[in-house]
């Protein structure tokens, strides 16, 4: 898909600048949802993302937006320079880096610590809730319209997975990026981190951004979690981030499950059907090893 006009046209209009004069550099592979380009104008870079088919199905912009102003004074994000609600569109400067799942995580395990208890432990709080249990429904209910009914095994999982709905929803919630997995930390030239990509923030579980750390592996999570707490995790500990790990792969499972019946699979040519089992077998590993 070729959005070169429509990056042009945007930018000349965001920047008052001719479109001839707009350098499409690249565009950033890695995520599965939106496309990312590197834009160049009058010789400073920018982000420049679209998102994908039925994005807003999964993500409110408004929302979004809202969360870019709250944690900007954090200087944990790449500095946003325009957004636009209705399009989903966002600019944002571009860093010069590394996205960390280039690199080896467990190299960065302190240093991704420090940025999670940076947003953490920073005292703001978001008008909006992740709302996990609420969002899960949610998300199943975009399925609906292709008369999809979910299979045994899936059922068999949440469920297991809502009786500890009471033991999860006994700790604080604190502000959480809400996707922190590797791909989304950034080293700089400078060696320091920062976390991009804030389209499911809100207040939740901090747990829960250590769970998201895990996402490729789940191990990455489990090396970080000592780090974060600065001390020997206890099994209440585990067990907290086991949980929230599952429910990940139950809501992921469901989005990829949407992004297959759109017709998401031919059009990307990723498997979304085979990535949405993929998340159950991870689901049901994880709720094994609480048993």
């Amino acid at each position: 898909m070729d959005h070169s006009n429509y990056i042009k046209e945007t930018c000349a209009h965001v920047f008052k600048a001719n479109p001839d004069a707009i350098n499409i550099v690249q565009r950033l592979l890695g995520g599965m949802s939106n496309f990312t380009y590197v834009i160049e104008v009058e010789g400073t870079k920018y982000t420049f993302r679209i998102p994908g088919k039925k994005a807003e199905k999964f993500v409110d912009r408004n929302t979004e937006a809202y969360h870019l102003e709250l944690i900007d004074p954090l200087n944990l994000n790449n500095e946003t320079v325009y957004t636009n609600v209705e399009t989903g569109v966002k600019i944002a400067k571009y860093i010069e880096g590394t996205p960390m799942h280039e690199l080896s995580p467990f190299d960065y395990l302190e240093a991704s610590a420090k940025v999670l208890k940076t947003l953490h432990e920073s005292g703001l709080k978001s008008q909006h809730d992740y709302a996990p249990f609420e969002r899960l429904a949610f998300y199943e209910s975009h399925l609906e319209r292709f008369d999809f009914t979910h299979d045994a095994k899936y059922v068999e999982l949440k469920e297991l997975w809502l009786k500890y709905r009471p033991f999860l929803e006994q700790f604080e919630k604190t502000l959480a990026h809400g996707d922190s997995q590797v791909s989304n930390f950034v080293k700089t030239e400078d060696g320091s981190l920062r976390l991009m990509d804030w389209e499911f923030t809100g207040n939740n579980d901090p747990y829960y951004d250590i769970a998201c750390f895990g996402n490729n592996n789940f191990d990455h999570a489990i090396a970080l979690l000592p780090i974060y707490l600065d001390k020997v995790p206890t099994y209440i500990d585990y067990k907290r981030l086991y949980l929230w790990r599952v429910y990940q792969c139950l809501q992921w499972h469901n989005v990829a499950l949407y992004k297959d019946r759109i017709g998401l699979s031919e059009d990307l040519k990723v498997p979304f059907d085979k990535v949405a089992d993929m998340y159950l077998t991870k689901a049901e590993g994880l709720l094994a090893k609480l048993k």
